[in-house]
């Protein structure tokens, strides 16, 4: 078949379209095909990669419809194009199979396992689709994936996975040997280091690339996975290869290695695997229940309750990733721009000189700091101070530059733990420099690939900065110790943690920074999804699962999701005045304001007399336009906590609202009185009275409200409705030209909140046809 692949695309790419060409008849095992025009041999062997894509996601829809005979057509279809006669066997025995189970039930055949036997069926063809894809994109696509694929088994050293295996063992064996005198064998370590470094991506890429793994390749996965065997550098590379294969394509015994890899003992393999695990079952997640054994390996890890928590960190960890994109906007359109527009302040600010020659050496200048709060900066620093500390990936950014050295135009290197002996990092961790940075470096403050984006960058630094740099990081490094120490002590999982969410990191750097990375689809599209899942359904089956998944969306602001998981626990759970009101929260924080009422009304009935659920309550219907109702439960939330200055205001306006312009303004007065030079208070009566018709008092707060610090848009505008209905009407042009200004003269903007406010001033005394006339003279008055 190779030989008619690489004829196709020669008279694809080549020939003219009209042209007939004759071939003569090539016998393939015991069938004879002839190819009698090059319009017959590119239709069978040409398809456009959108094609390919397209039938492949109508097929699955097809399958999980239960449309087995279109589904089955349209499969044909694709083997037609690839000509793989071994596919096209499997693929008319499972017809044949089909056709068999029909004729069955049409006899009137009782089989119990029927619907056994459909599923299985379905899981099949599944399995045929996802291999027939495979071989057509191999044959057709130019994406970085396929390209390697083809290529790869032309690059590989050792043909021999046997004898790959023995260089590596006797590679680790020799090494051992003579790193007891390592100063006298440098360079023979070194030589050994190369080598051992030029196999690993040839591990990586026989697991990533290789479509069917055969006897050799899981013999090769089994020595290296023993856990007698100790190359920990191989044993990582060959889950994320692994990942990345069934990434690609699903293949249940693949499956099942990873599986297996998800229950070893060396803690670096298992996370990787449980990582991987849940991008594989969420992007597969339809499929999976018709692979039974997939279901029952998952069940027995998840009866573990150290795994059942490394499955709840790594959830929450995926999730968290949706946060690094908004950080690092952040960094780059808030937090830099600024440090540069006062950096000049602070070196104006700084007298070296004078600094130097001081008895206080150490003290700093308090005016930086006050630059620093005065900008804002301080603020945004520390709000991602904090979420470091929460665990978000506050680097992203940092090192998105520094993903350029050669070293990781190696594929397999995006995937590479850290090792400070790698010949591209490990000048830096010799003599008396070793504890400083190896310290730094095993803080687990970084994932693997920034660590080598940040040794990289050291090495290129000259000497003096180098140990500059050195010198500061010897106090952090000795702070690190410490941290480390509290930690162990506080969580026997942090070791855990710390790795799958250094290697989530890791895996999320390269969908996001490779080169190629277009090539690949991206597995944390579906970081919001995996609640939705079998995997989670399984995990979920710990009482406190699902609930801290729920609060964690919760409390990331992700409402939707939060939302589908909280309803999901009412059904299955007694509901509590708590959940009831988070539930309310999260329908308010997405504008689904009836919904959010009718949560907050039943945790009321749960727990009656709370006073943040008595003023969402009136909240809600205060938005609706219920201002009855609102009045109601304001007035009720002051009687939980009388004299808070929030809520009488809001009673006040709800009176406003209702028309009820004499209680509001009673009201006002009070607070006014209570609390004086309030200038929201002001604003309210200086409104209330225009709204009520009392120009006269209406005017005084107005002017008084001007002549006040920094009057906005708004106080200017009552001010001109005011002056106007007074007949005032150049006083009142003026302040509305200075209105319109403070807005940019936006006059879409202006003409929305004027246009509100007609009701009032025709009320006063304005006439419909004259409100044209000033509109127009405000236009022709904009500066």
């Amino acid at each position: 078949m190779a030989y008619y692949s690489t004829l196709a695309y020669f008279l694809c790419n080549k020939l003219p379209e009209k042209k007939d060409i004759h071939l003569e008849p090539v016998e393939n095992k015991s069938k004879i095909y002839l190819f009698v025009s090059v319009k017959d041999f590119i239709h069978l062997h040409c398809m456009d990669i959108a094609q390919i894509k397209k039938s492949y996601q109508l097929i699955l829809r097809l399958l999980l419809l239960g449309k087995l005979k279109q589904a089955f057509d349209n499969i044909q279809m694709l083997n037609e194009h690839l000509q793989n006669w071994g596919l096209h066997e499997r693929f008319d025995n499972l017809q044949q199979n089909y056709r068999y189970m029909l004729q069955y039930y049409v006899d009137g055949v009782d089989d119990p396992e029927r619907i056994t036997i459909y599923n299985k069926l379905i899981a099949k063809l599944f399995l045929l689709t996802e291999e027939i894809r495979e071989n057509l994109y191999i044959q057709n696509s130019s994406n970085y994936e396929y390209t390697k694929k083809r290529y790869f088994p032309h690059e590989q050293k050792y043909r021999n996975l046997k004898q790959l295996l023995s260089t590596l063992q006797e590679t680790h064996a020799q090494t051992t040997l003579i790193s007891q005198d390592e100063a006298s064998h440098r360079q023979e370590i070194d030589r050994l280091k190369g080598i051992y470094e030029s196999l690993l991506p040839e591990i990586f890429g026989i697991y990533w690339l290789t479509t069917t793994y055969k006897d050799e390749e899981k013999n090769l996965f089994a020595h290296i996975m023993d856990k007698e065997y100790d190359g920990l550098l191989e044993k990582s590379l060959i889950v994320s290869g692994l990942t990345l294969n069934l990434w690609r394509m699903f293949d249940e015994e693949k499956l099942m290695l990873l599986f297996d890899c998800c229950e070893s003992e060396n803690p670096q393999v298992k996370q990787r695997a449980l990582v991987g695990l849940c991008f594989i079952l969420t992007k597969y997640n339809q499929f999976i229940p018709y692979f039974p054994m997939v279901r029952n390996r998952l069940v027995l890890l998840a009866d573990n309750e150290h795994t059942l928590e490394n499955f709840r960190n790594i959830i929450t960890q995926i999730i968290a990733t949706t946060e690094t994109e908004k950080i690092s906007k952040k960094l780059q359109e808030e937090i830099l721009p600024e440090i540069a527009k006062i950096s000049p302040k602070l070196k104006n600010d700084k007298d070296i000189e004078n600094l130097l020659n001081s008895d206080d050496w150490e003290e700093t200048n308090p005016q930086w700091q006050e630059i620093l709060e005065d900008s804002g900066v301080t603020d945004k620093l520390q709000e991602l101070s904090e979420m470091q500390m929460e665990g978000a990936d506050v680097y992203m950014s940092t090192f998105s530059m520094l993903k350029n050295f050669p070293f990781f135009n190696e594929f397999s290197n995006w995937f590479l733990p850290f090792d400070p002996t790698h010949s591209a990092v490990n000048r830096l961790f010799q003599n008396e420099q070793r504890n400083v940075l190896a310290t730094f470096v095993g803080s687990q403050i970084m994932c693997d690939s920034d660590l080598y984006s940040f040794c990289l960058s050291i090495l290129q630094m000259p000497e003096a900065q180098r140990e500059m740099m050195k010198s500061s990081l010897k106090v952090e490094s000795e702070q690190i110790d410490e941290m480390k120490k509290d930690e162990a002590m506080l969580s026997p999982d942090v070791a855990s943690k710390n790795i799958s969410k250094q290697y989530i990191q890791d895996i999320f750097r390269f969908f996001k920074l490779y080169p190629q990375r277009d090539d690949f689809e991206d597995m944390f599209n579906s970081s919001l999804l995996i609640h939705r899942t079998s995997l989670f359904d399984i995990l979920s089956a710990n009482d406190n699962f699902k609930t801290g998944i729920a609060e964690y969306y919760f409390s990331k602001k992700l409402y939707p999701q939060a939302l589908e998981l909280f309803n999901e626990l009412l059904n299955e759970s007694e509901p509590s005045a708590s959940l009831y009101q988070k539930i309310g929260y999260a329908y308010q924080k997405t504008s689904h304001l009836n919904d959010a009422l009718n949560a907050y009304l039943k945790a009321d009935i749960i727990q009656p007399d709370d006073l943040w659920t008595i003023k969402k309550i009136a909240l809600c219907y205060r938005l609706a336009g219920n201002h009855e109702k609102a009045l109601e439960f304001y007035q009720h939330a002051d009687f939980l906590n009388p004299g808070s200055l929030p809520t009488q205001m809001r009673i006040a306006n709800s009176y406003m609202q209702m028309g009820k312009y004499k209680e509001a303004l009673n009201l006002y007065f009070k607070l006014d009185t209570e609390n004086e030079d309030d200038i929201k208070i002001q604003r309210a009566i200086a409104w209330a009275s225009f709204a009520s018709g009392n120009l006269k008092q209406a005017d005084y707060y107005a002017q008084k409200i001007l002549v006040a610090d920094a009057p906005i848009a708004h106080d200017y505008l009552n001010a001109g409705h005011v002056a106007w209905s007074r007949r005032k009407r150049k006083e009142a042009l003026e302040y509305y030209v200075k209105s319109l200004a403070l807005q940019q003269n936006n006059w879409v903007l202006f003409l929305d909140t004027f246009n509100g406010d007609i009701q009032h001033l025709k009320a006063n005394g304005i006439e419909p046809d004259e409100i044209p006339l000033m509109l127009d003279e405000i236009l022709y008055n904009i500066k």
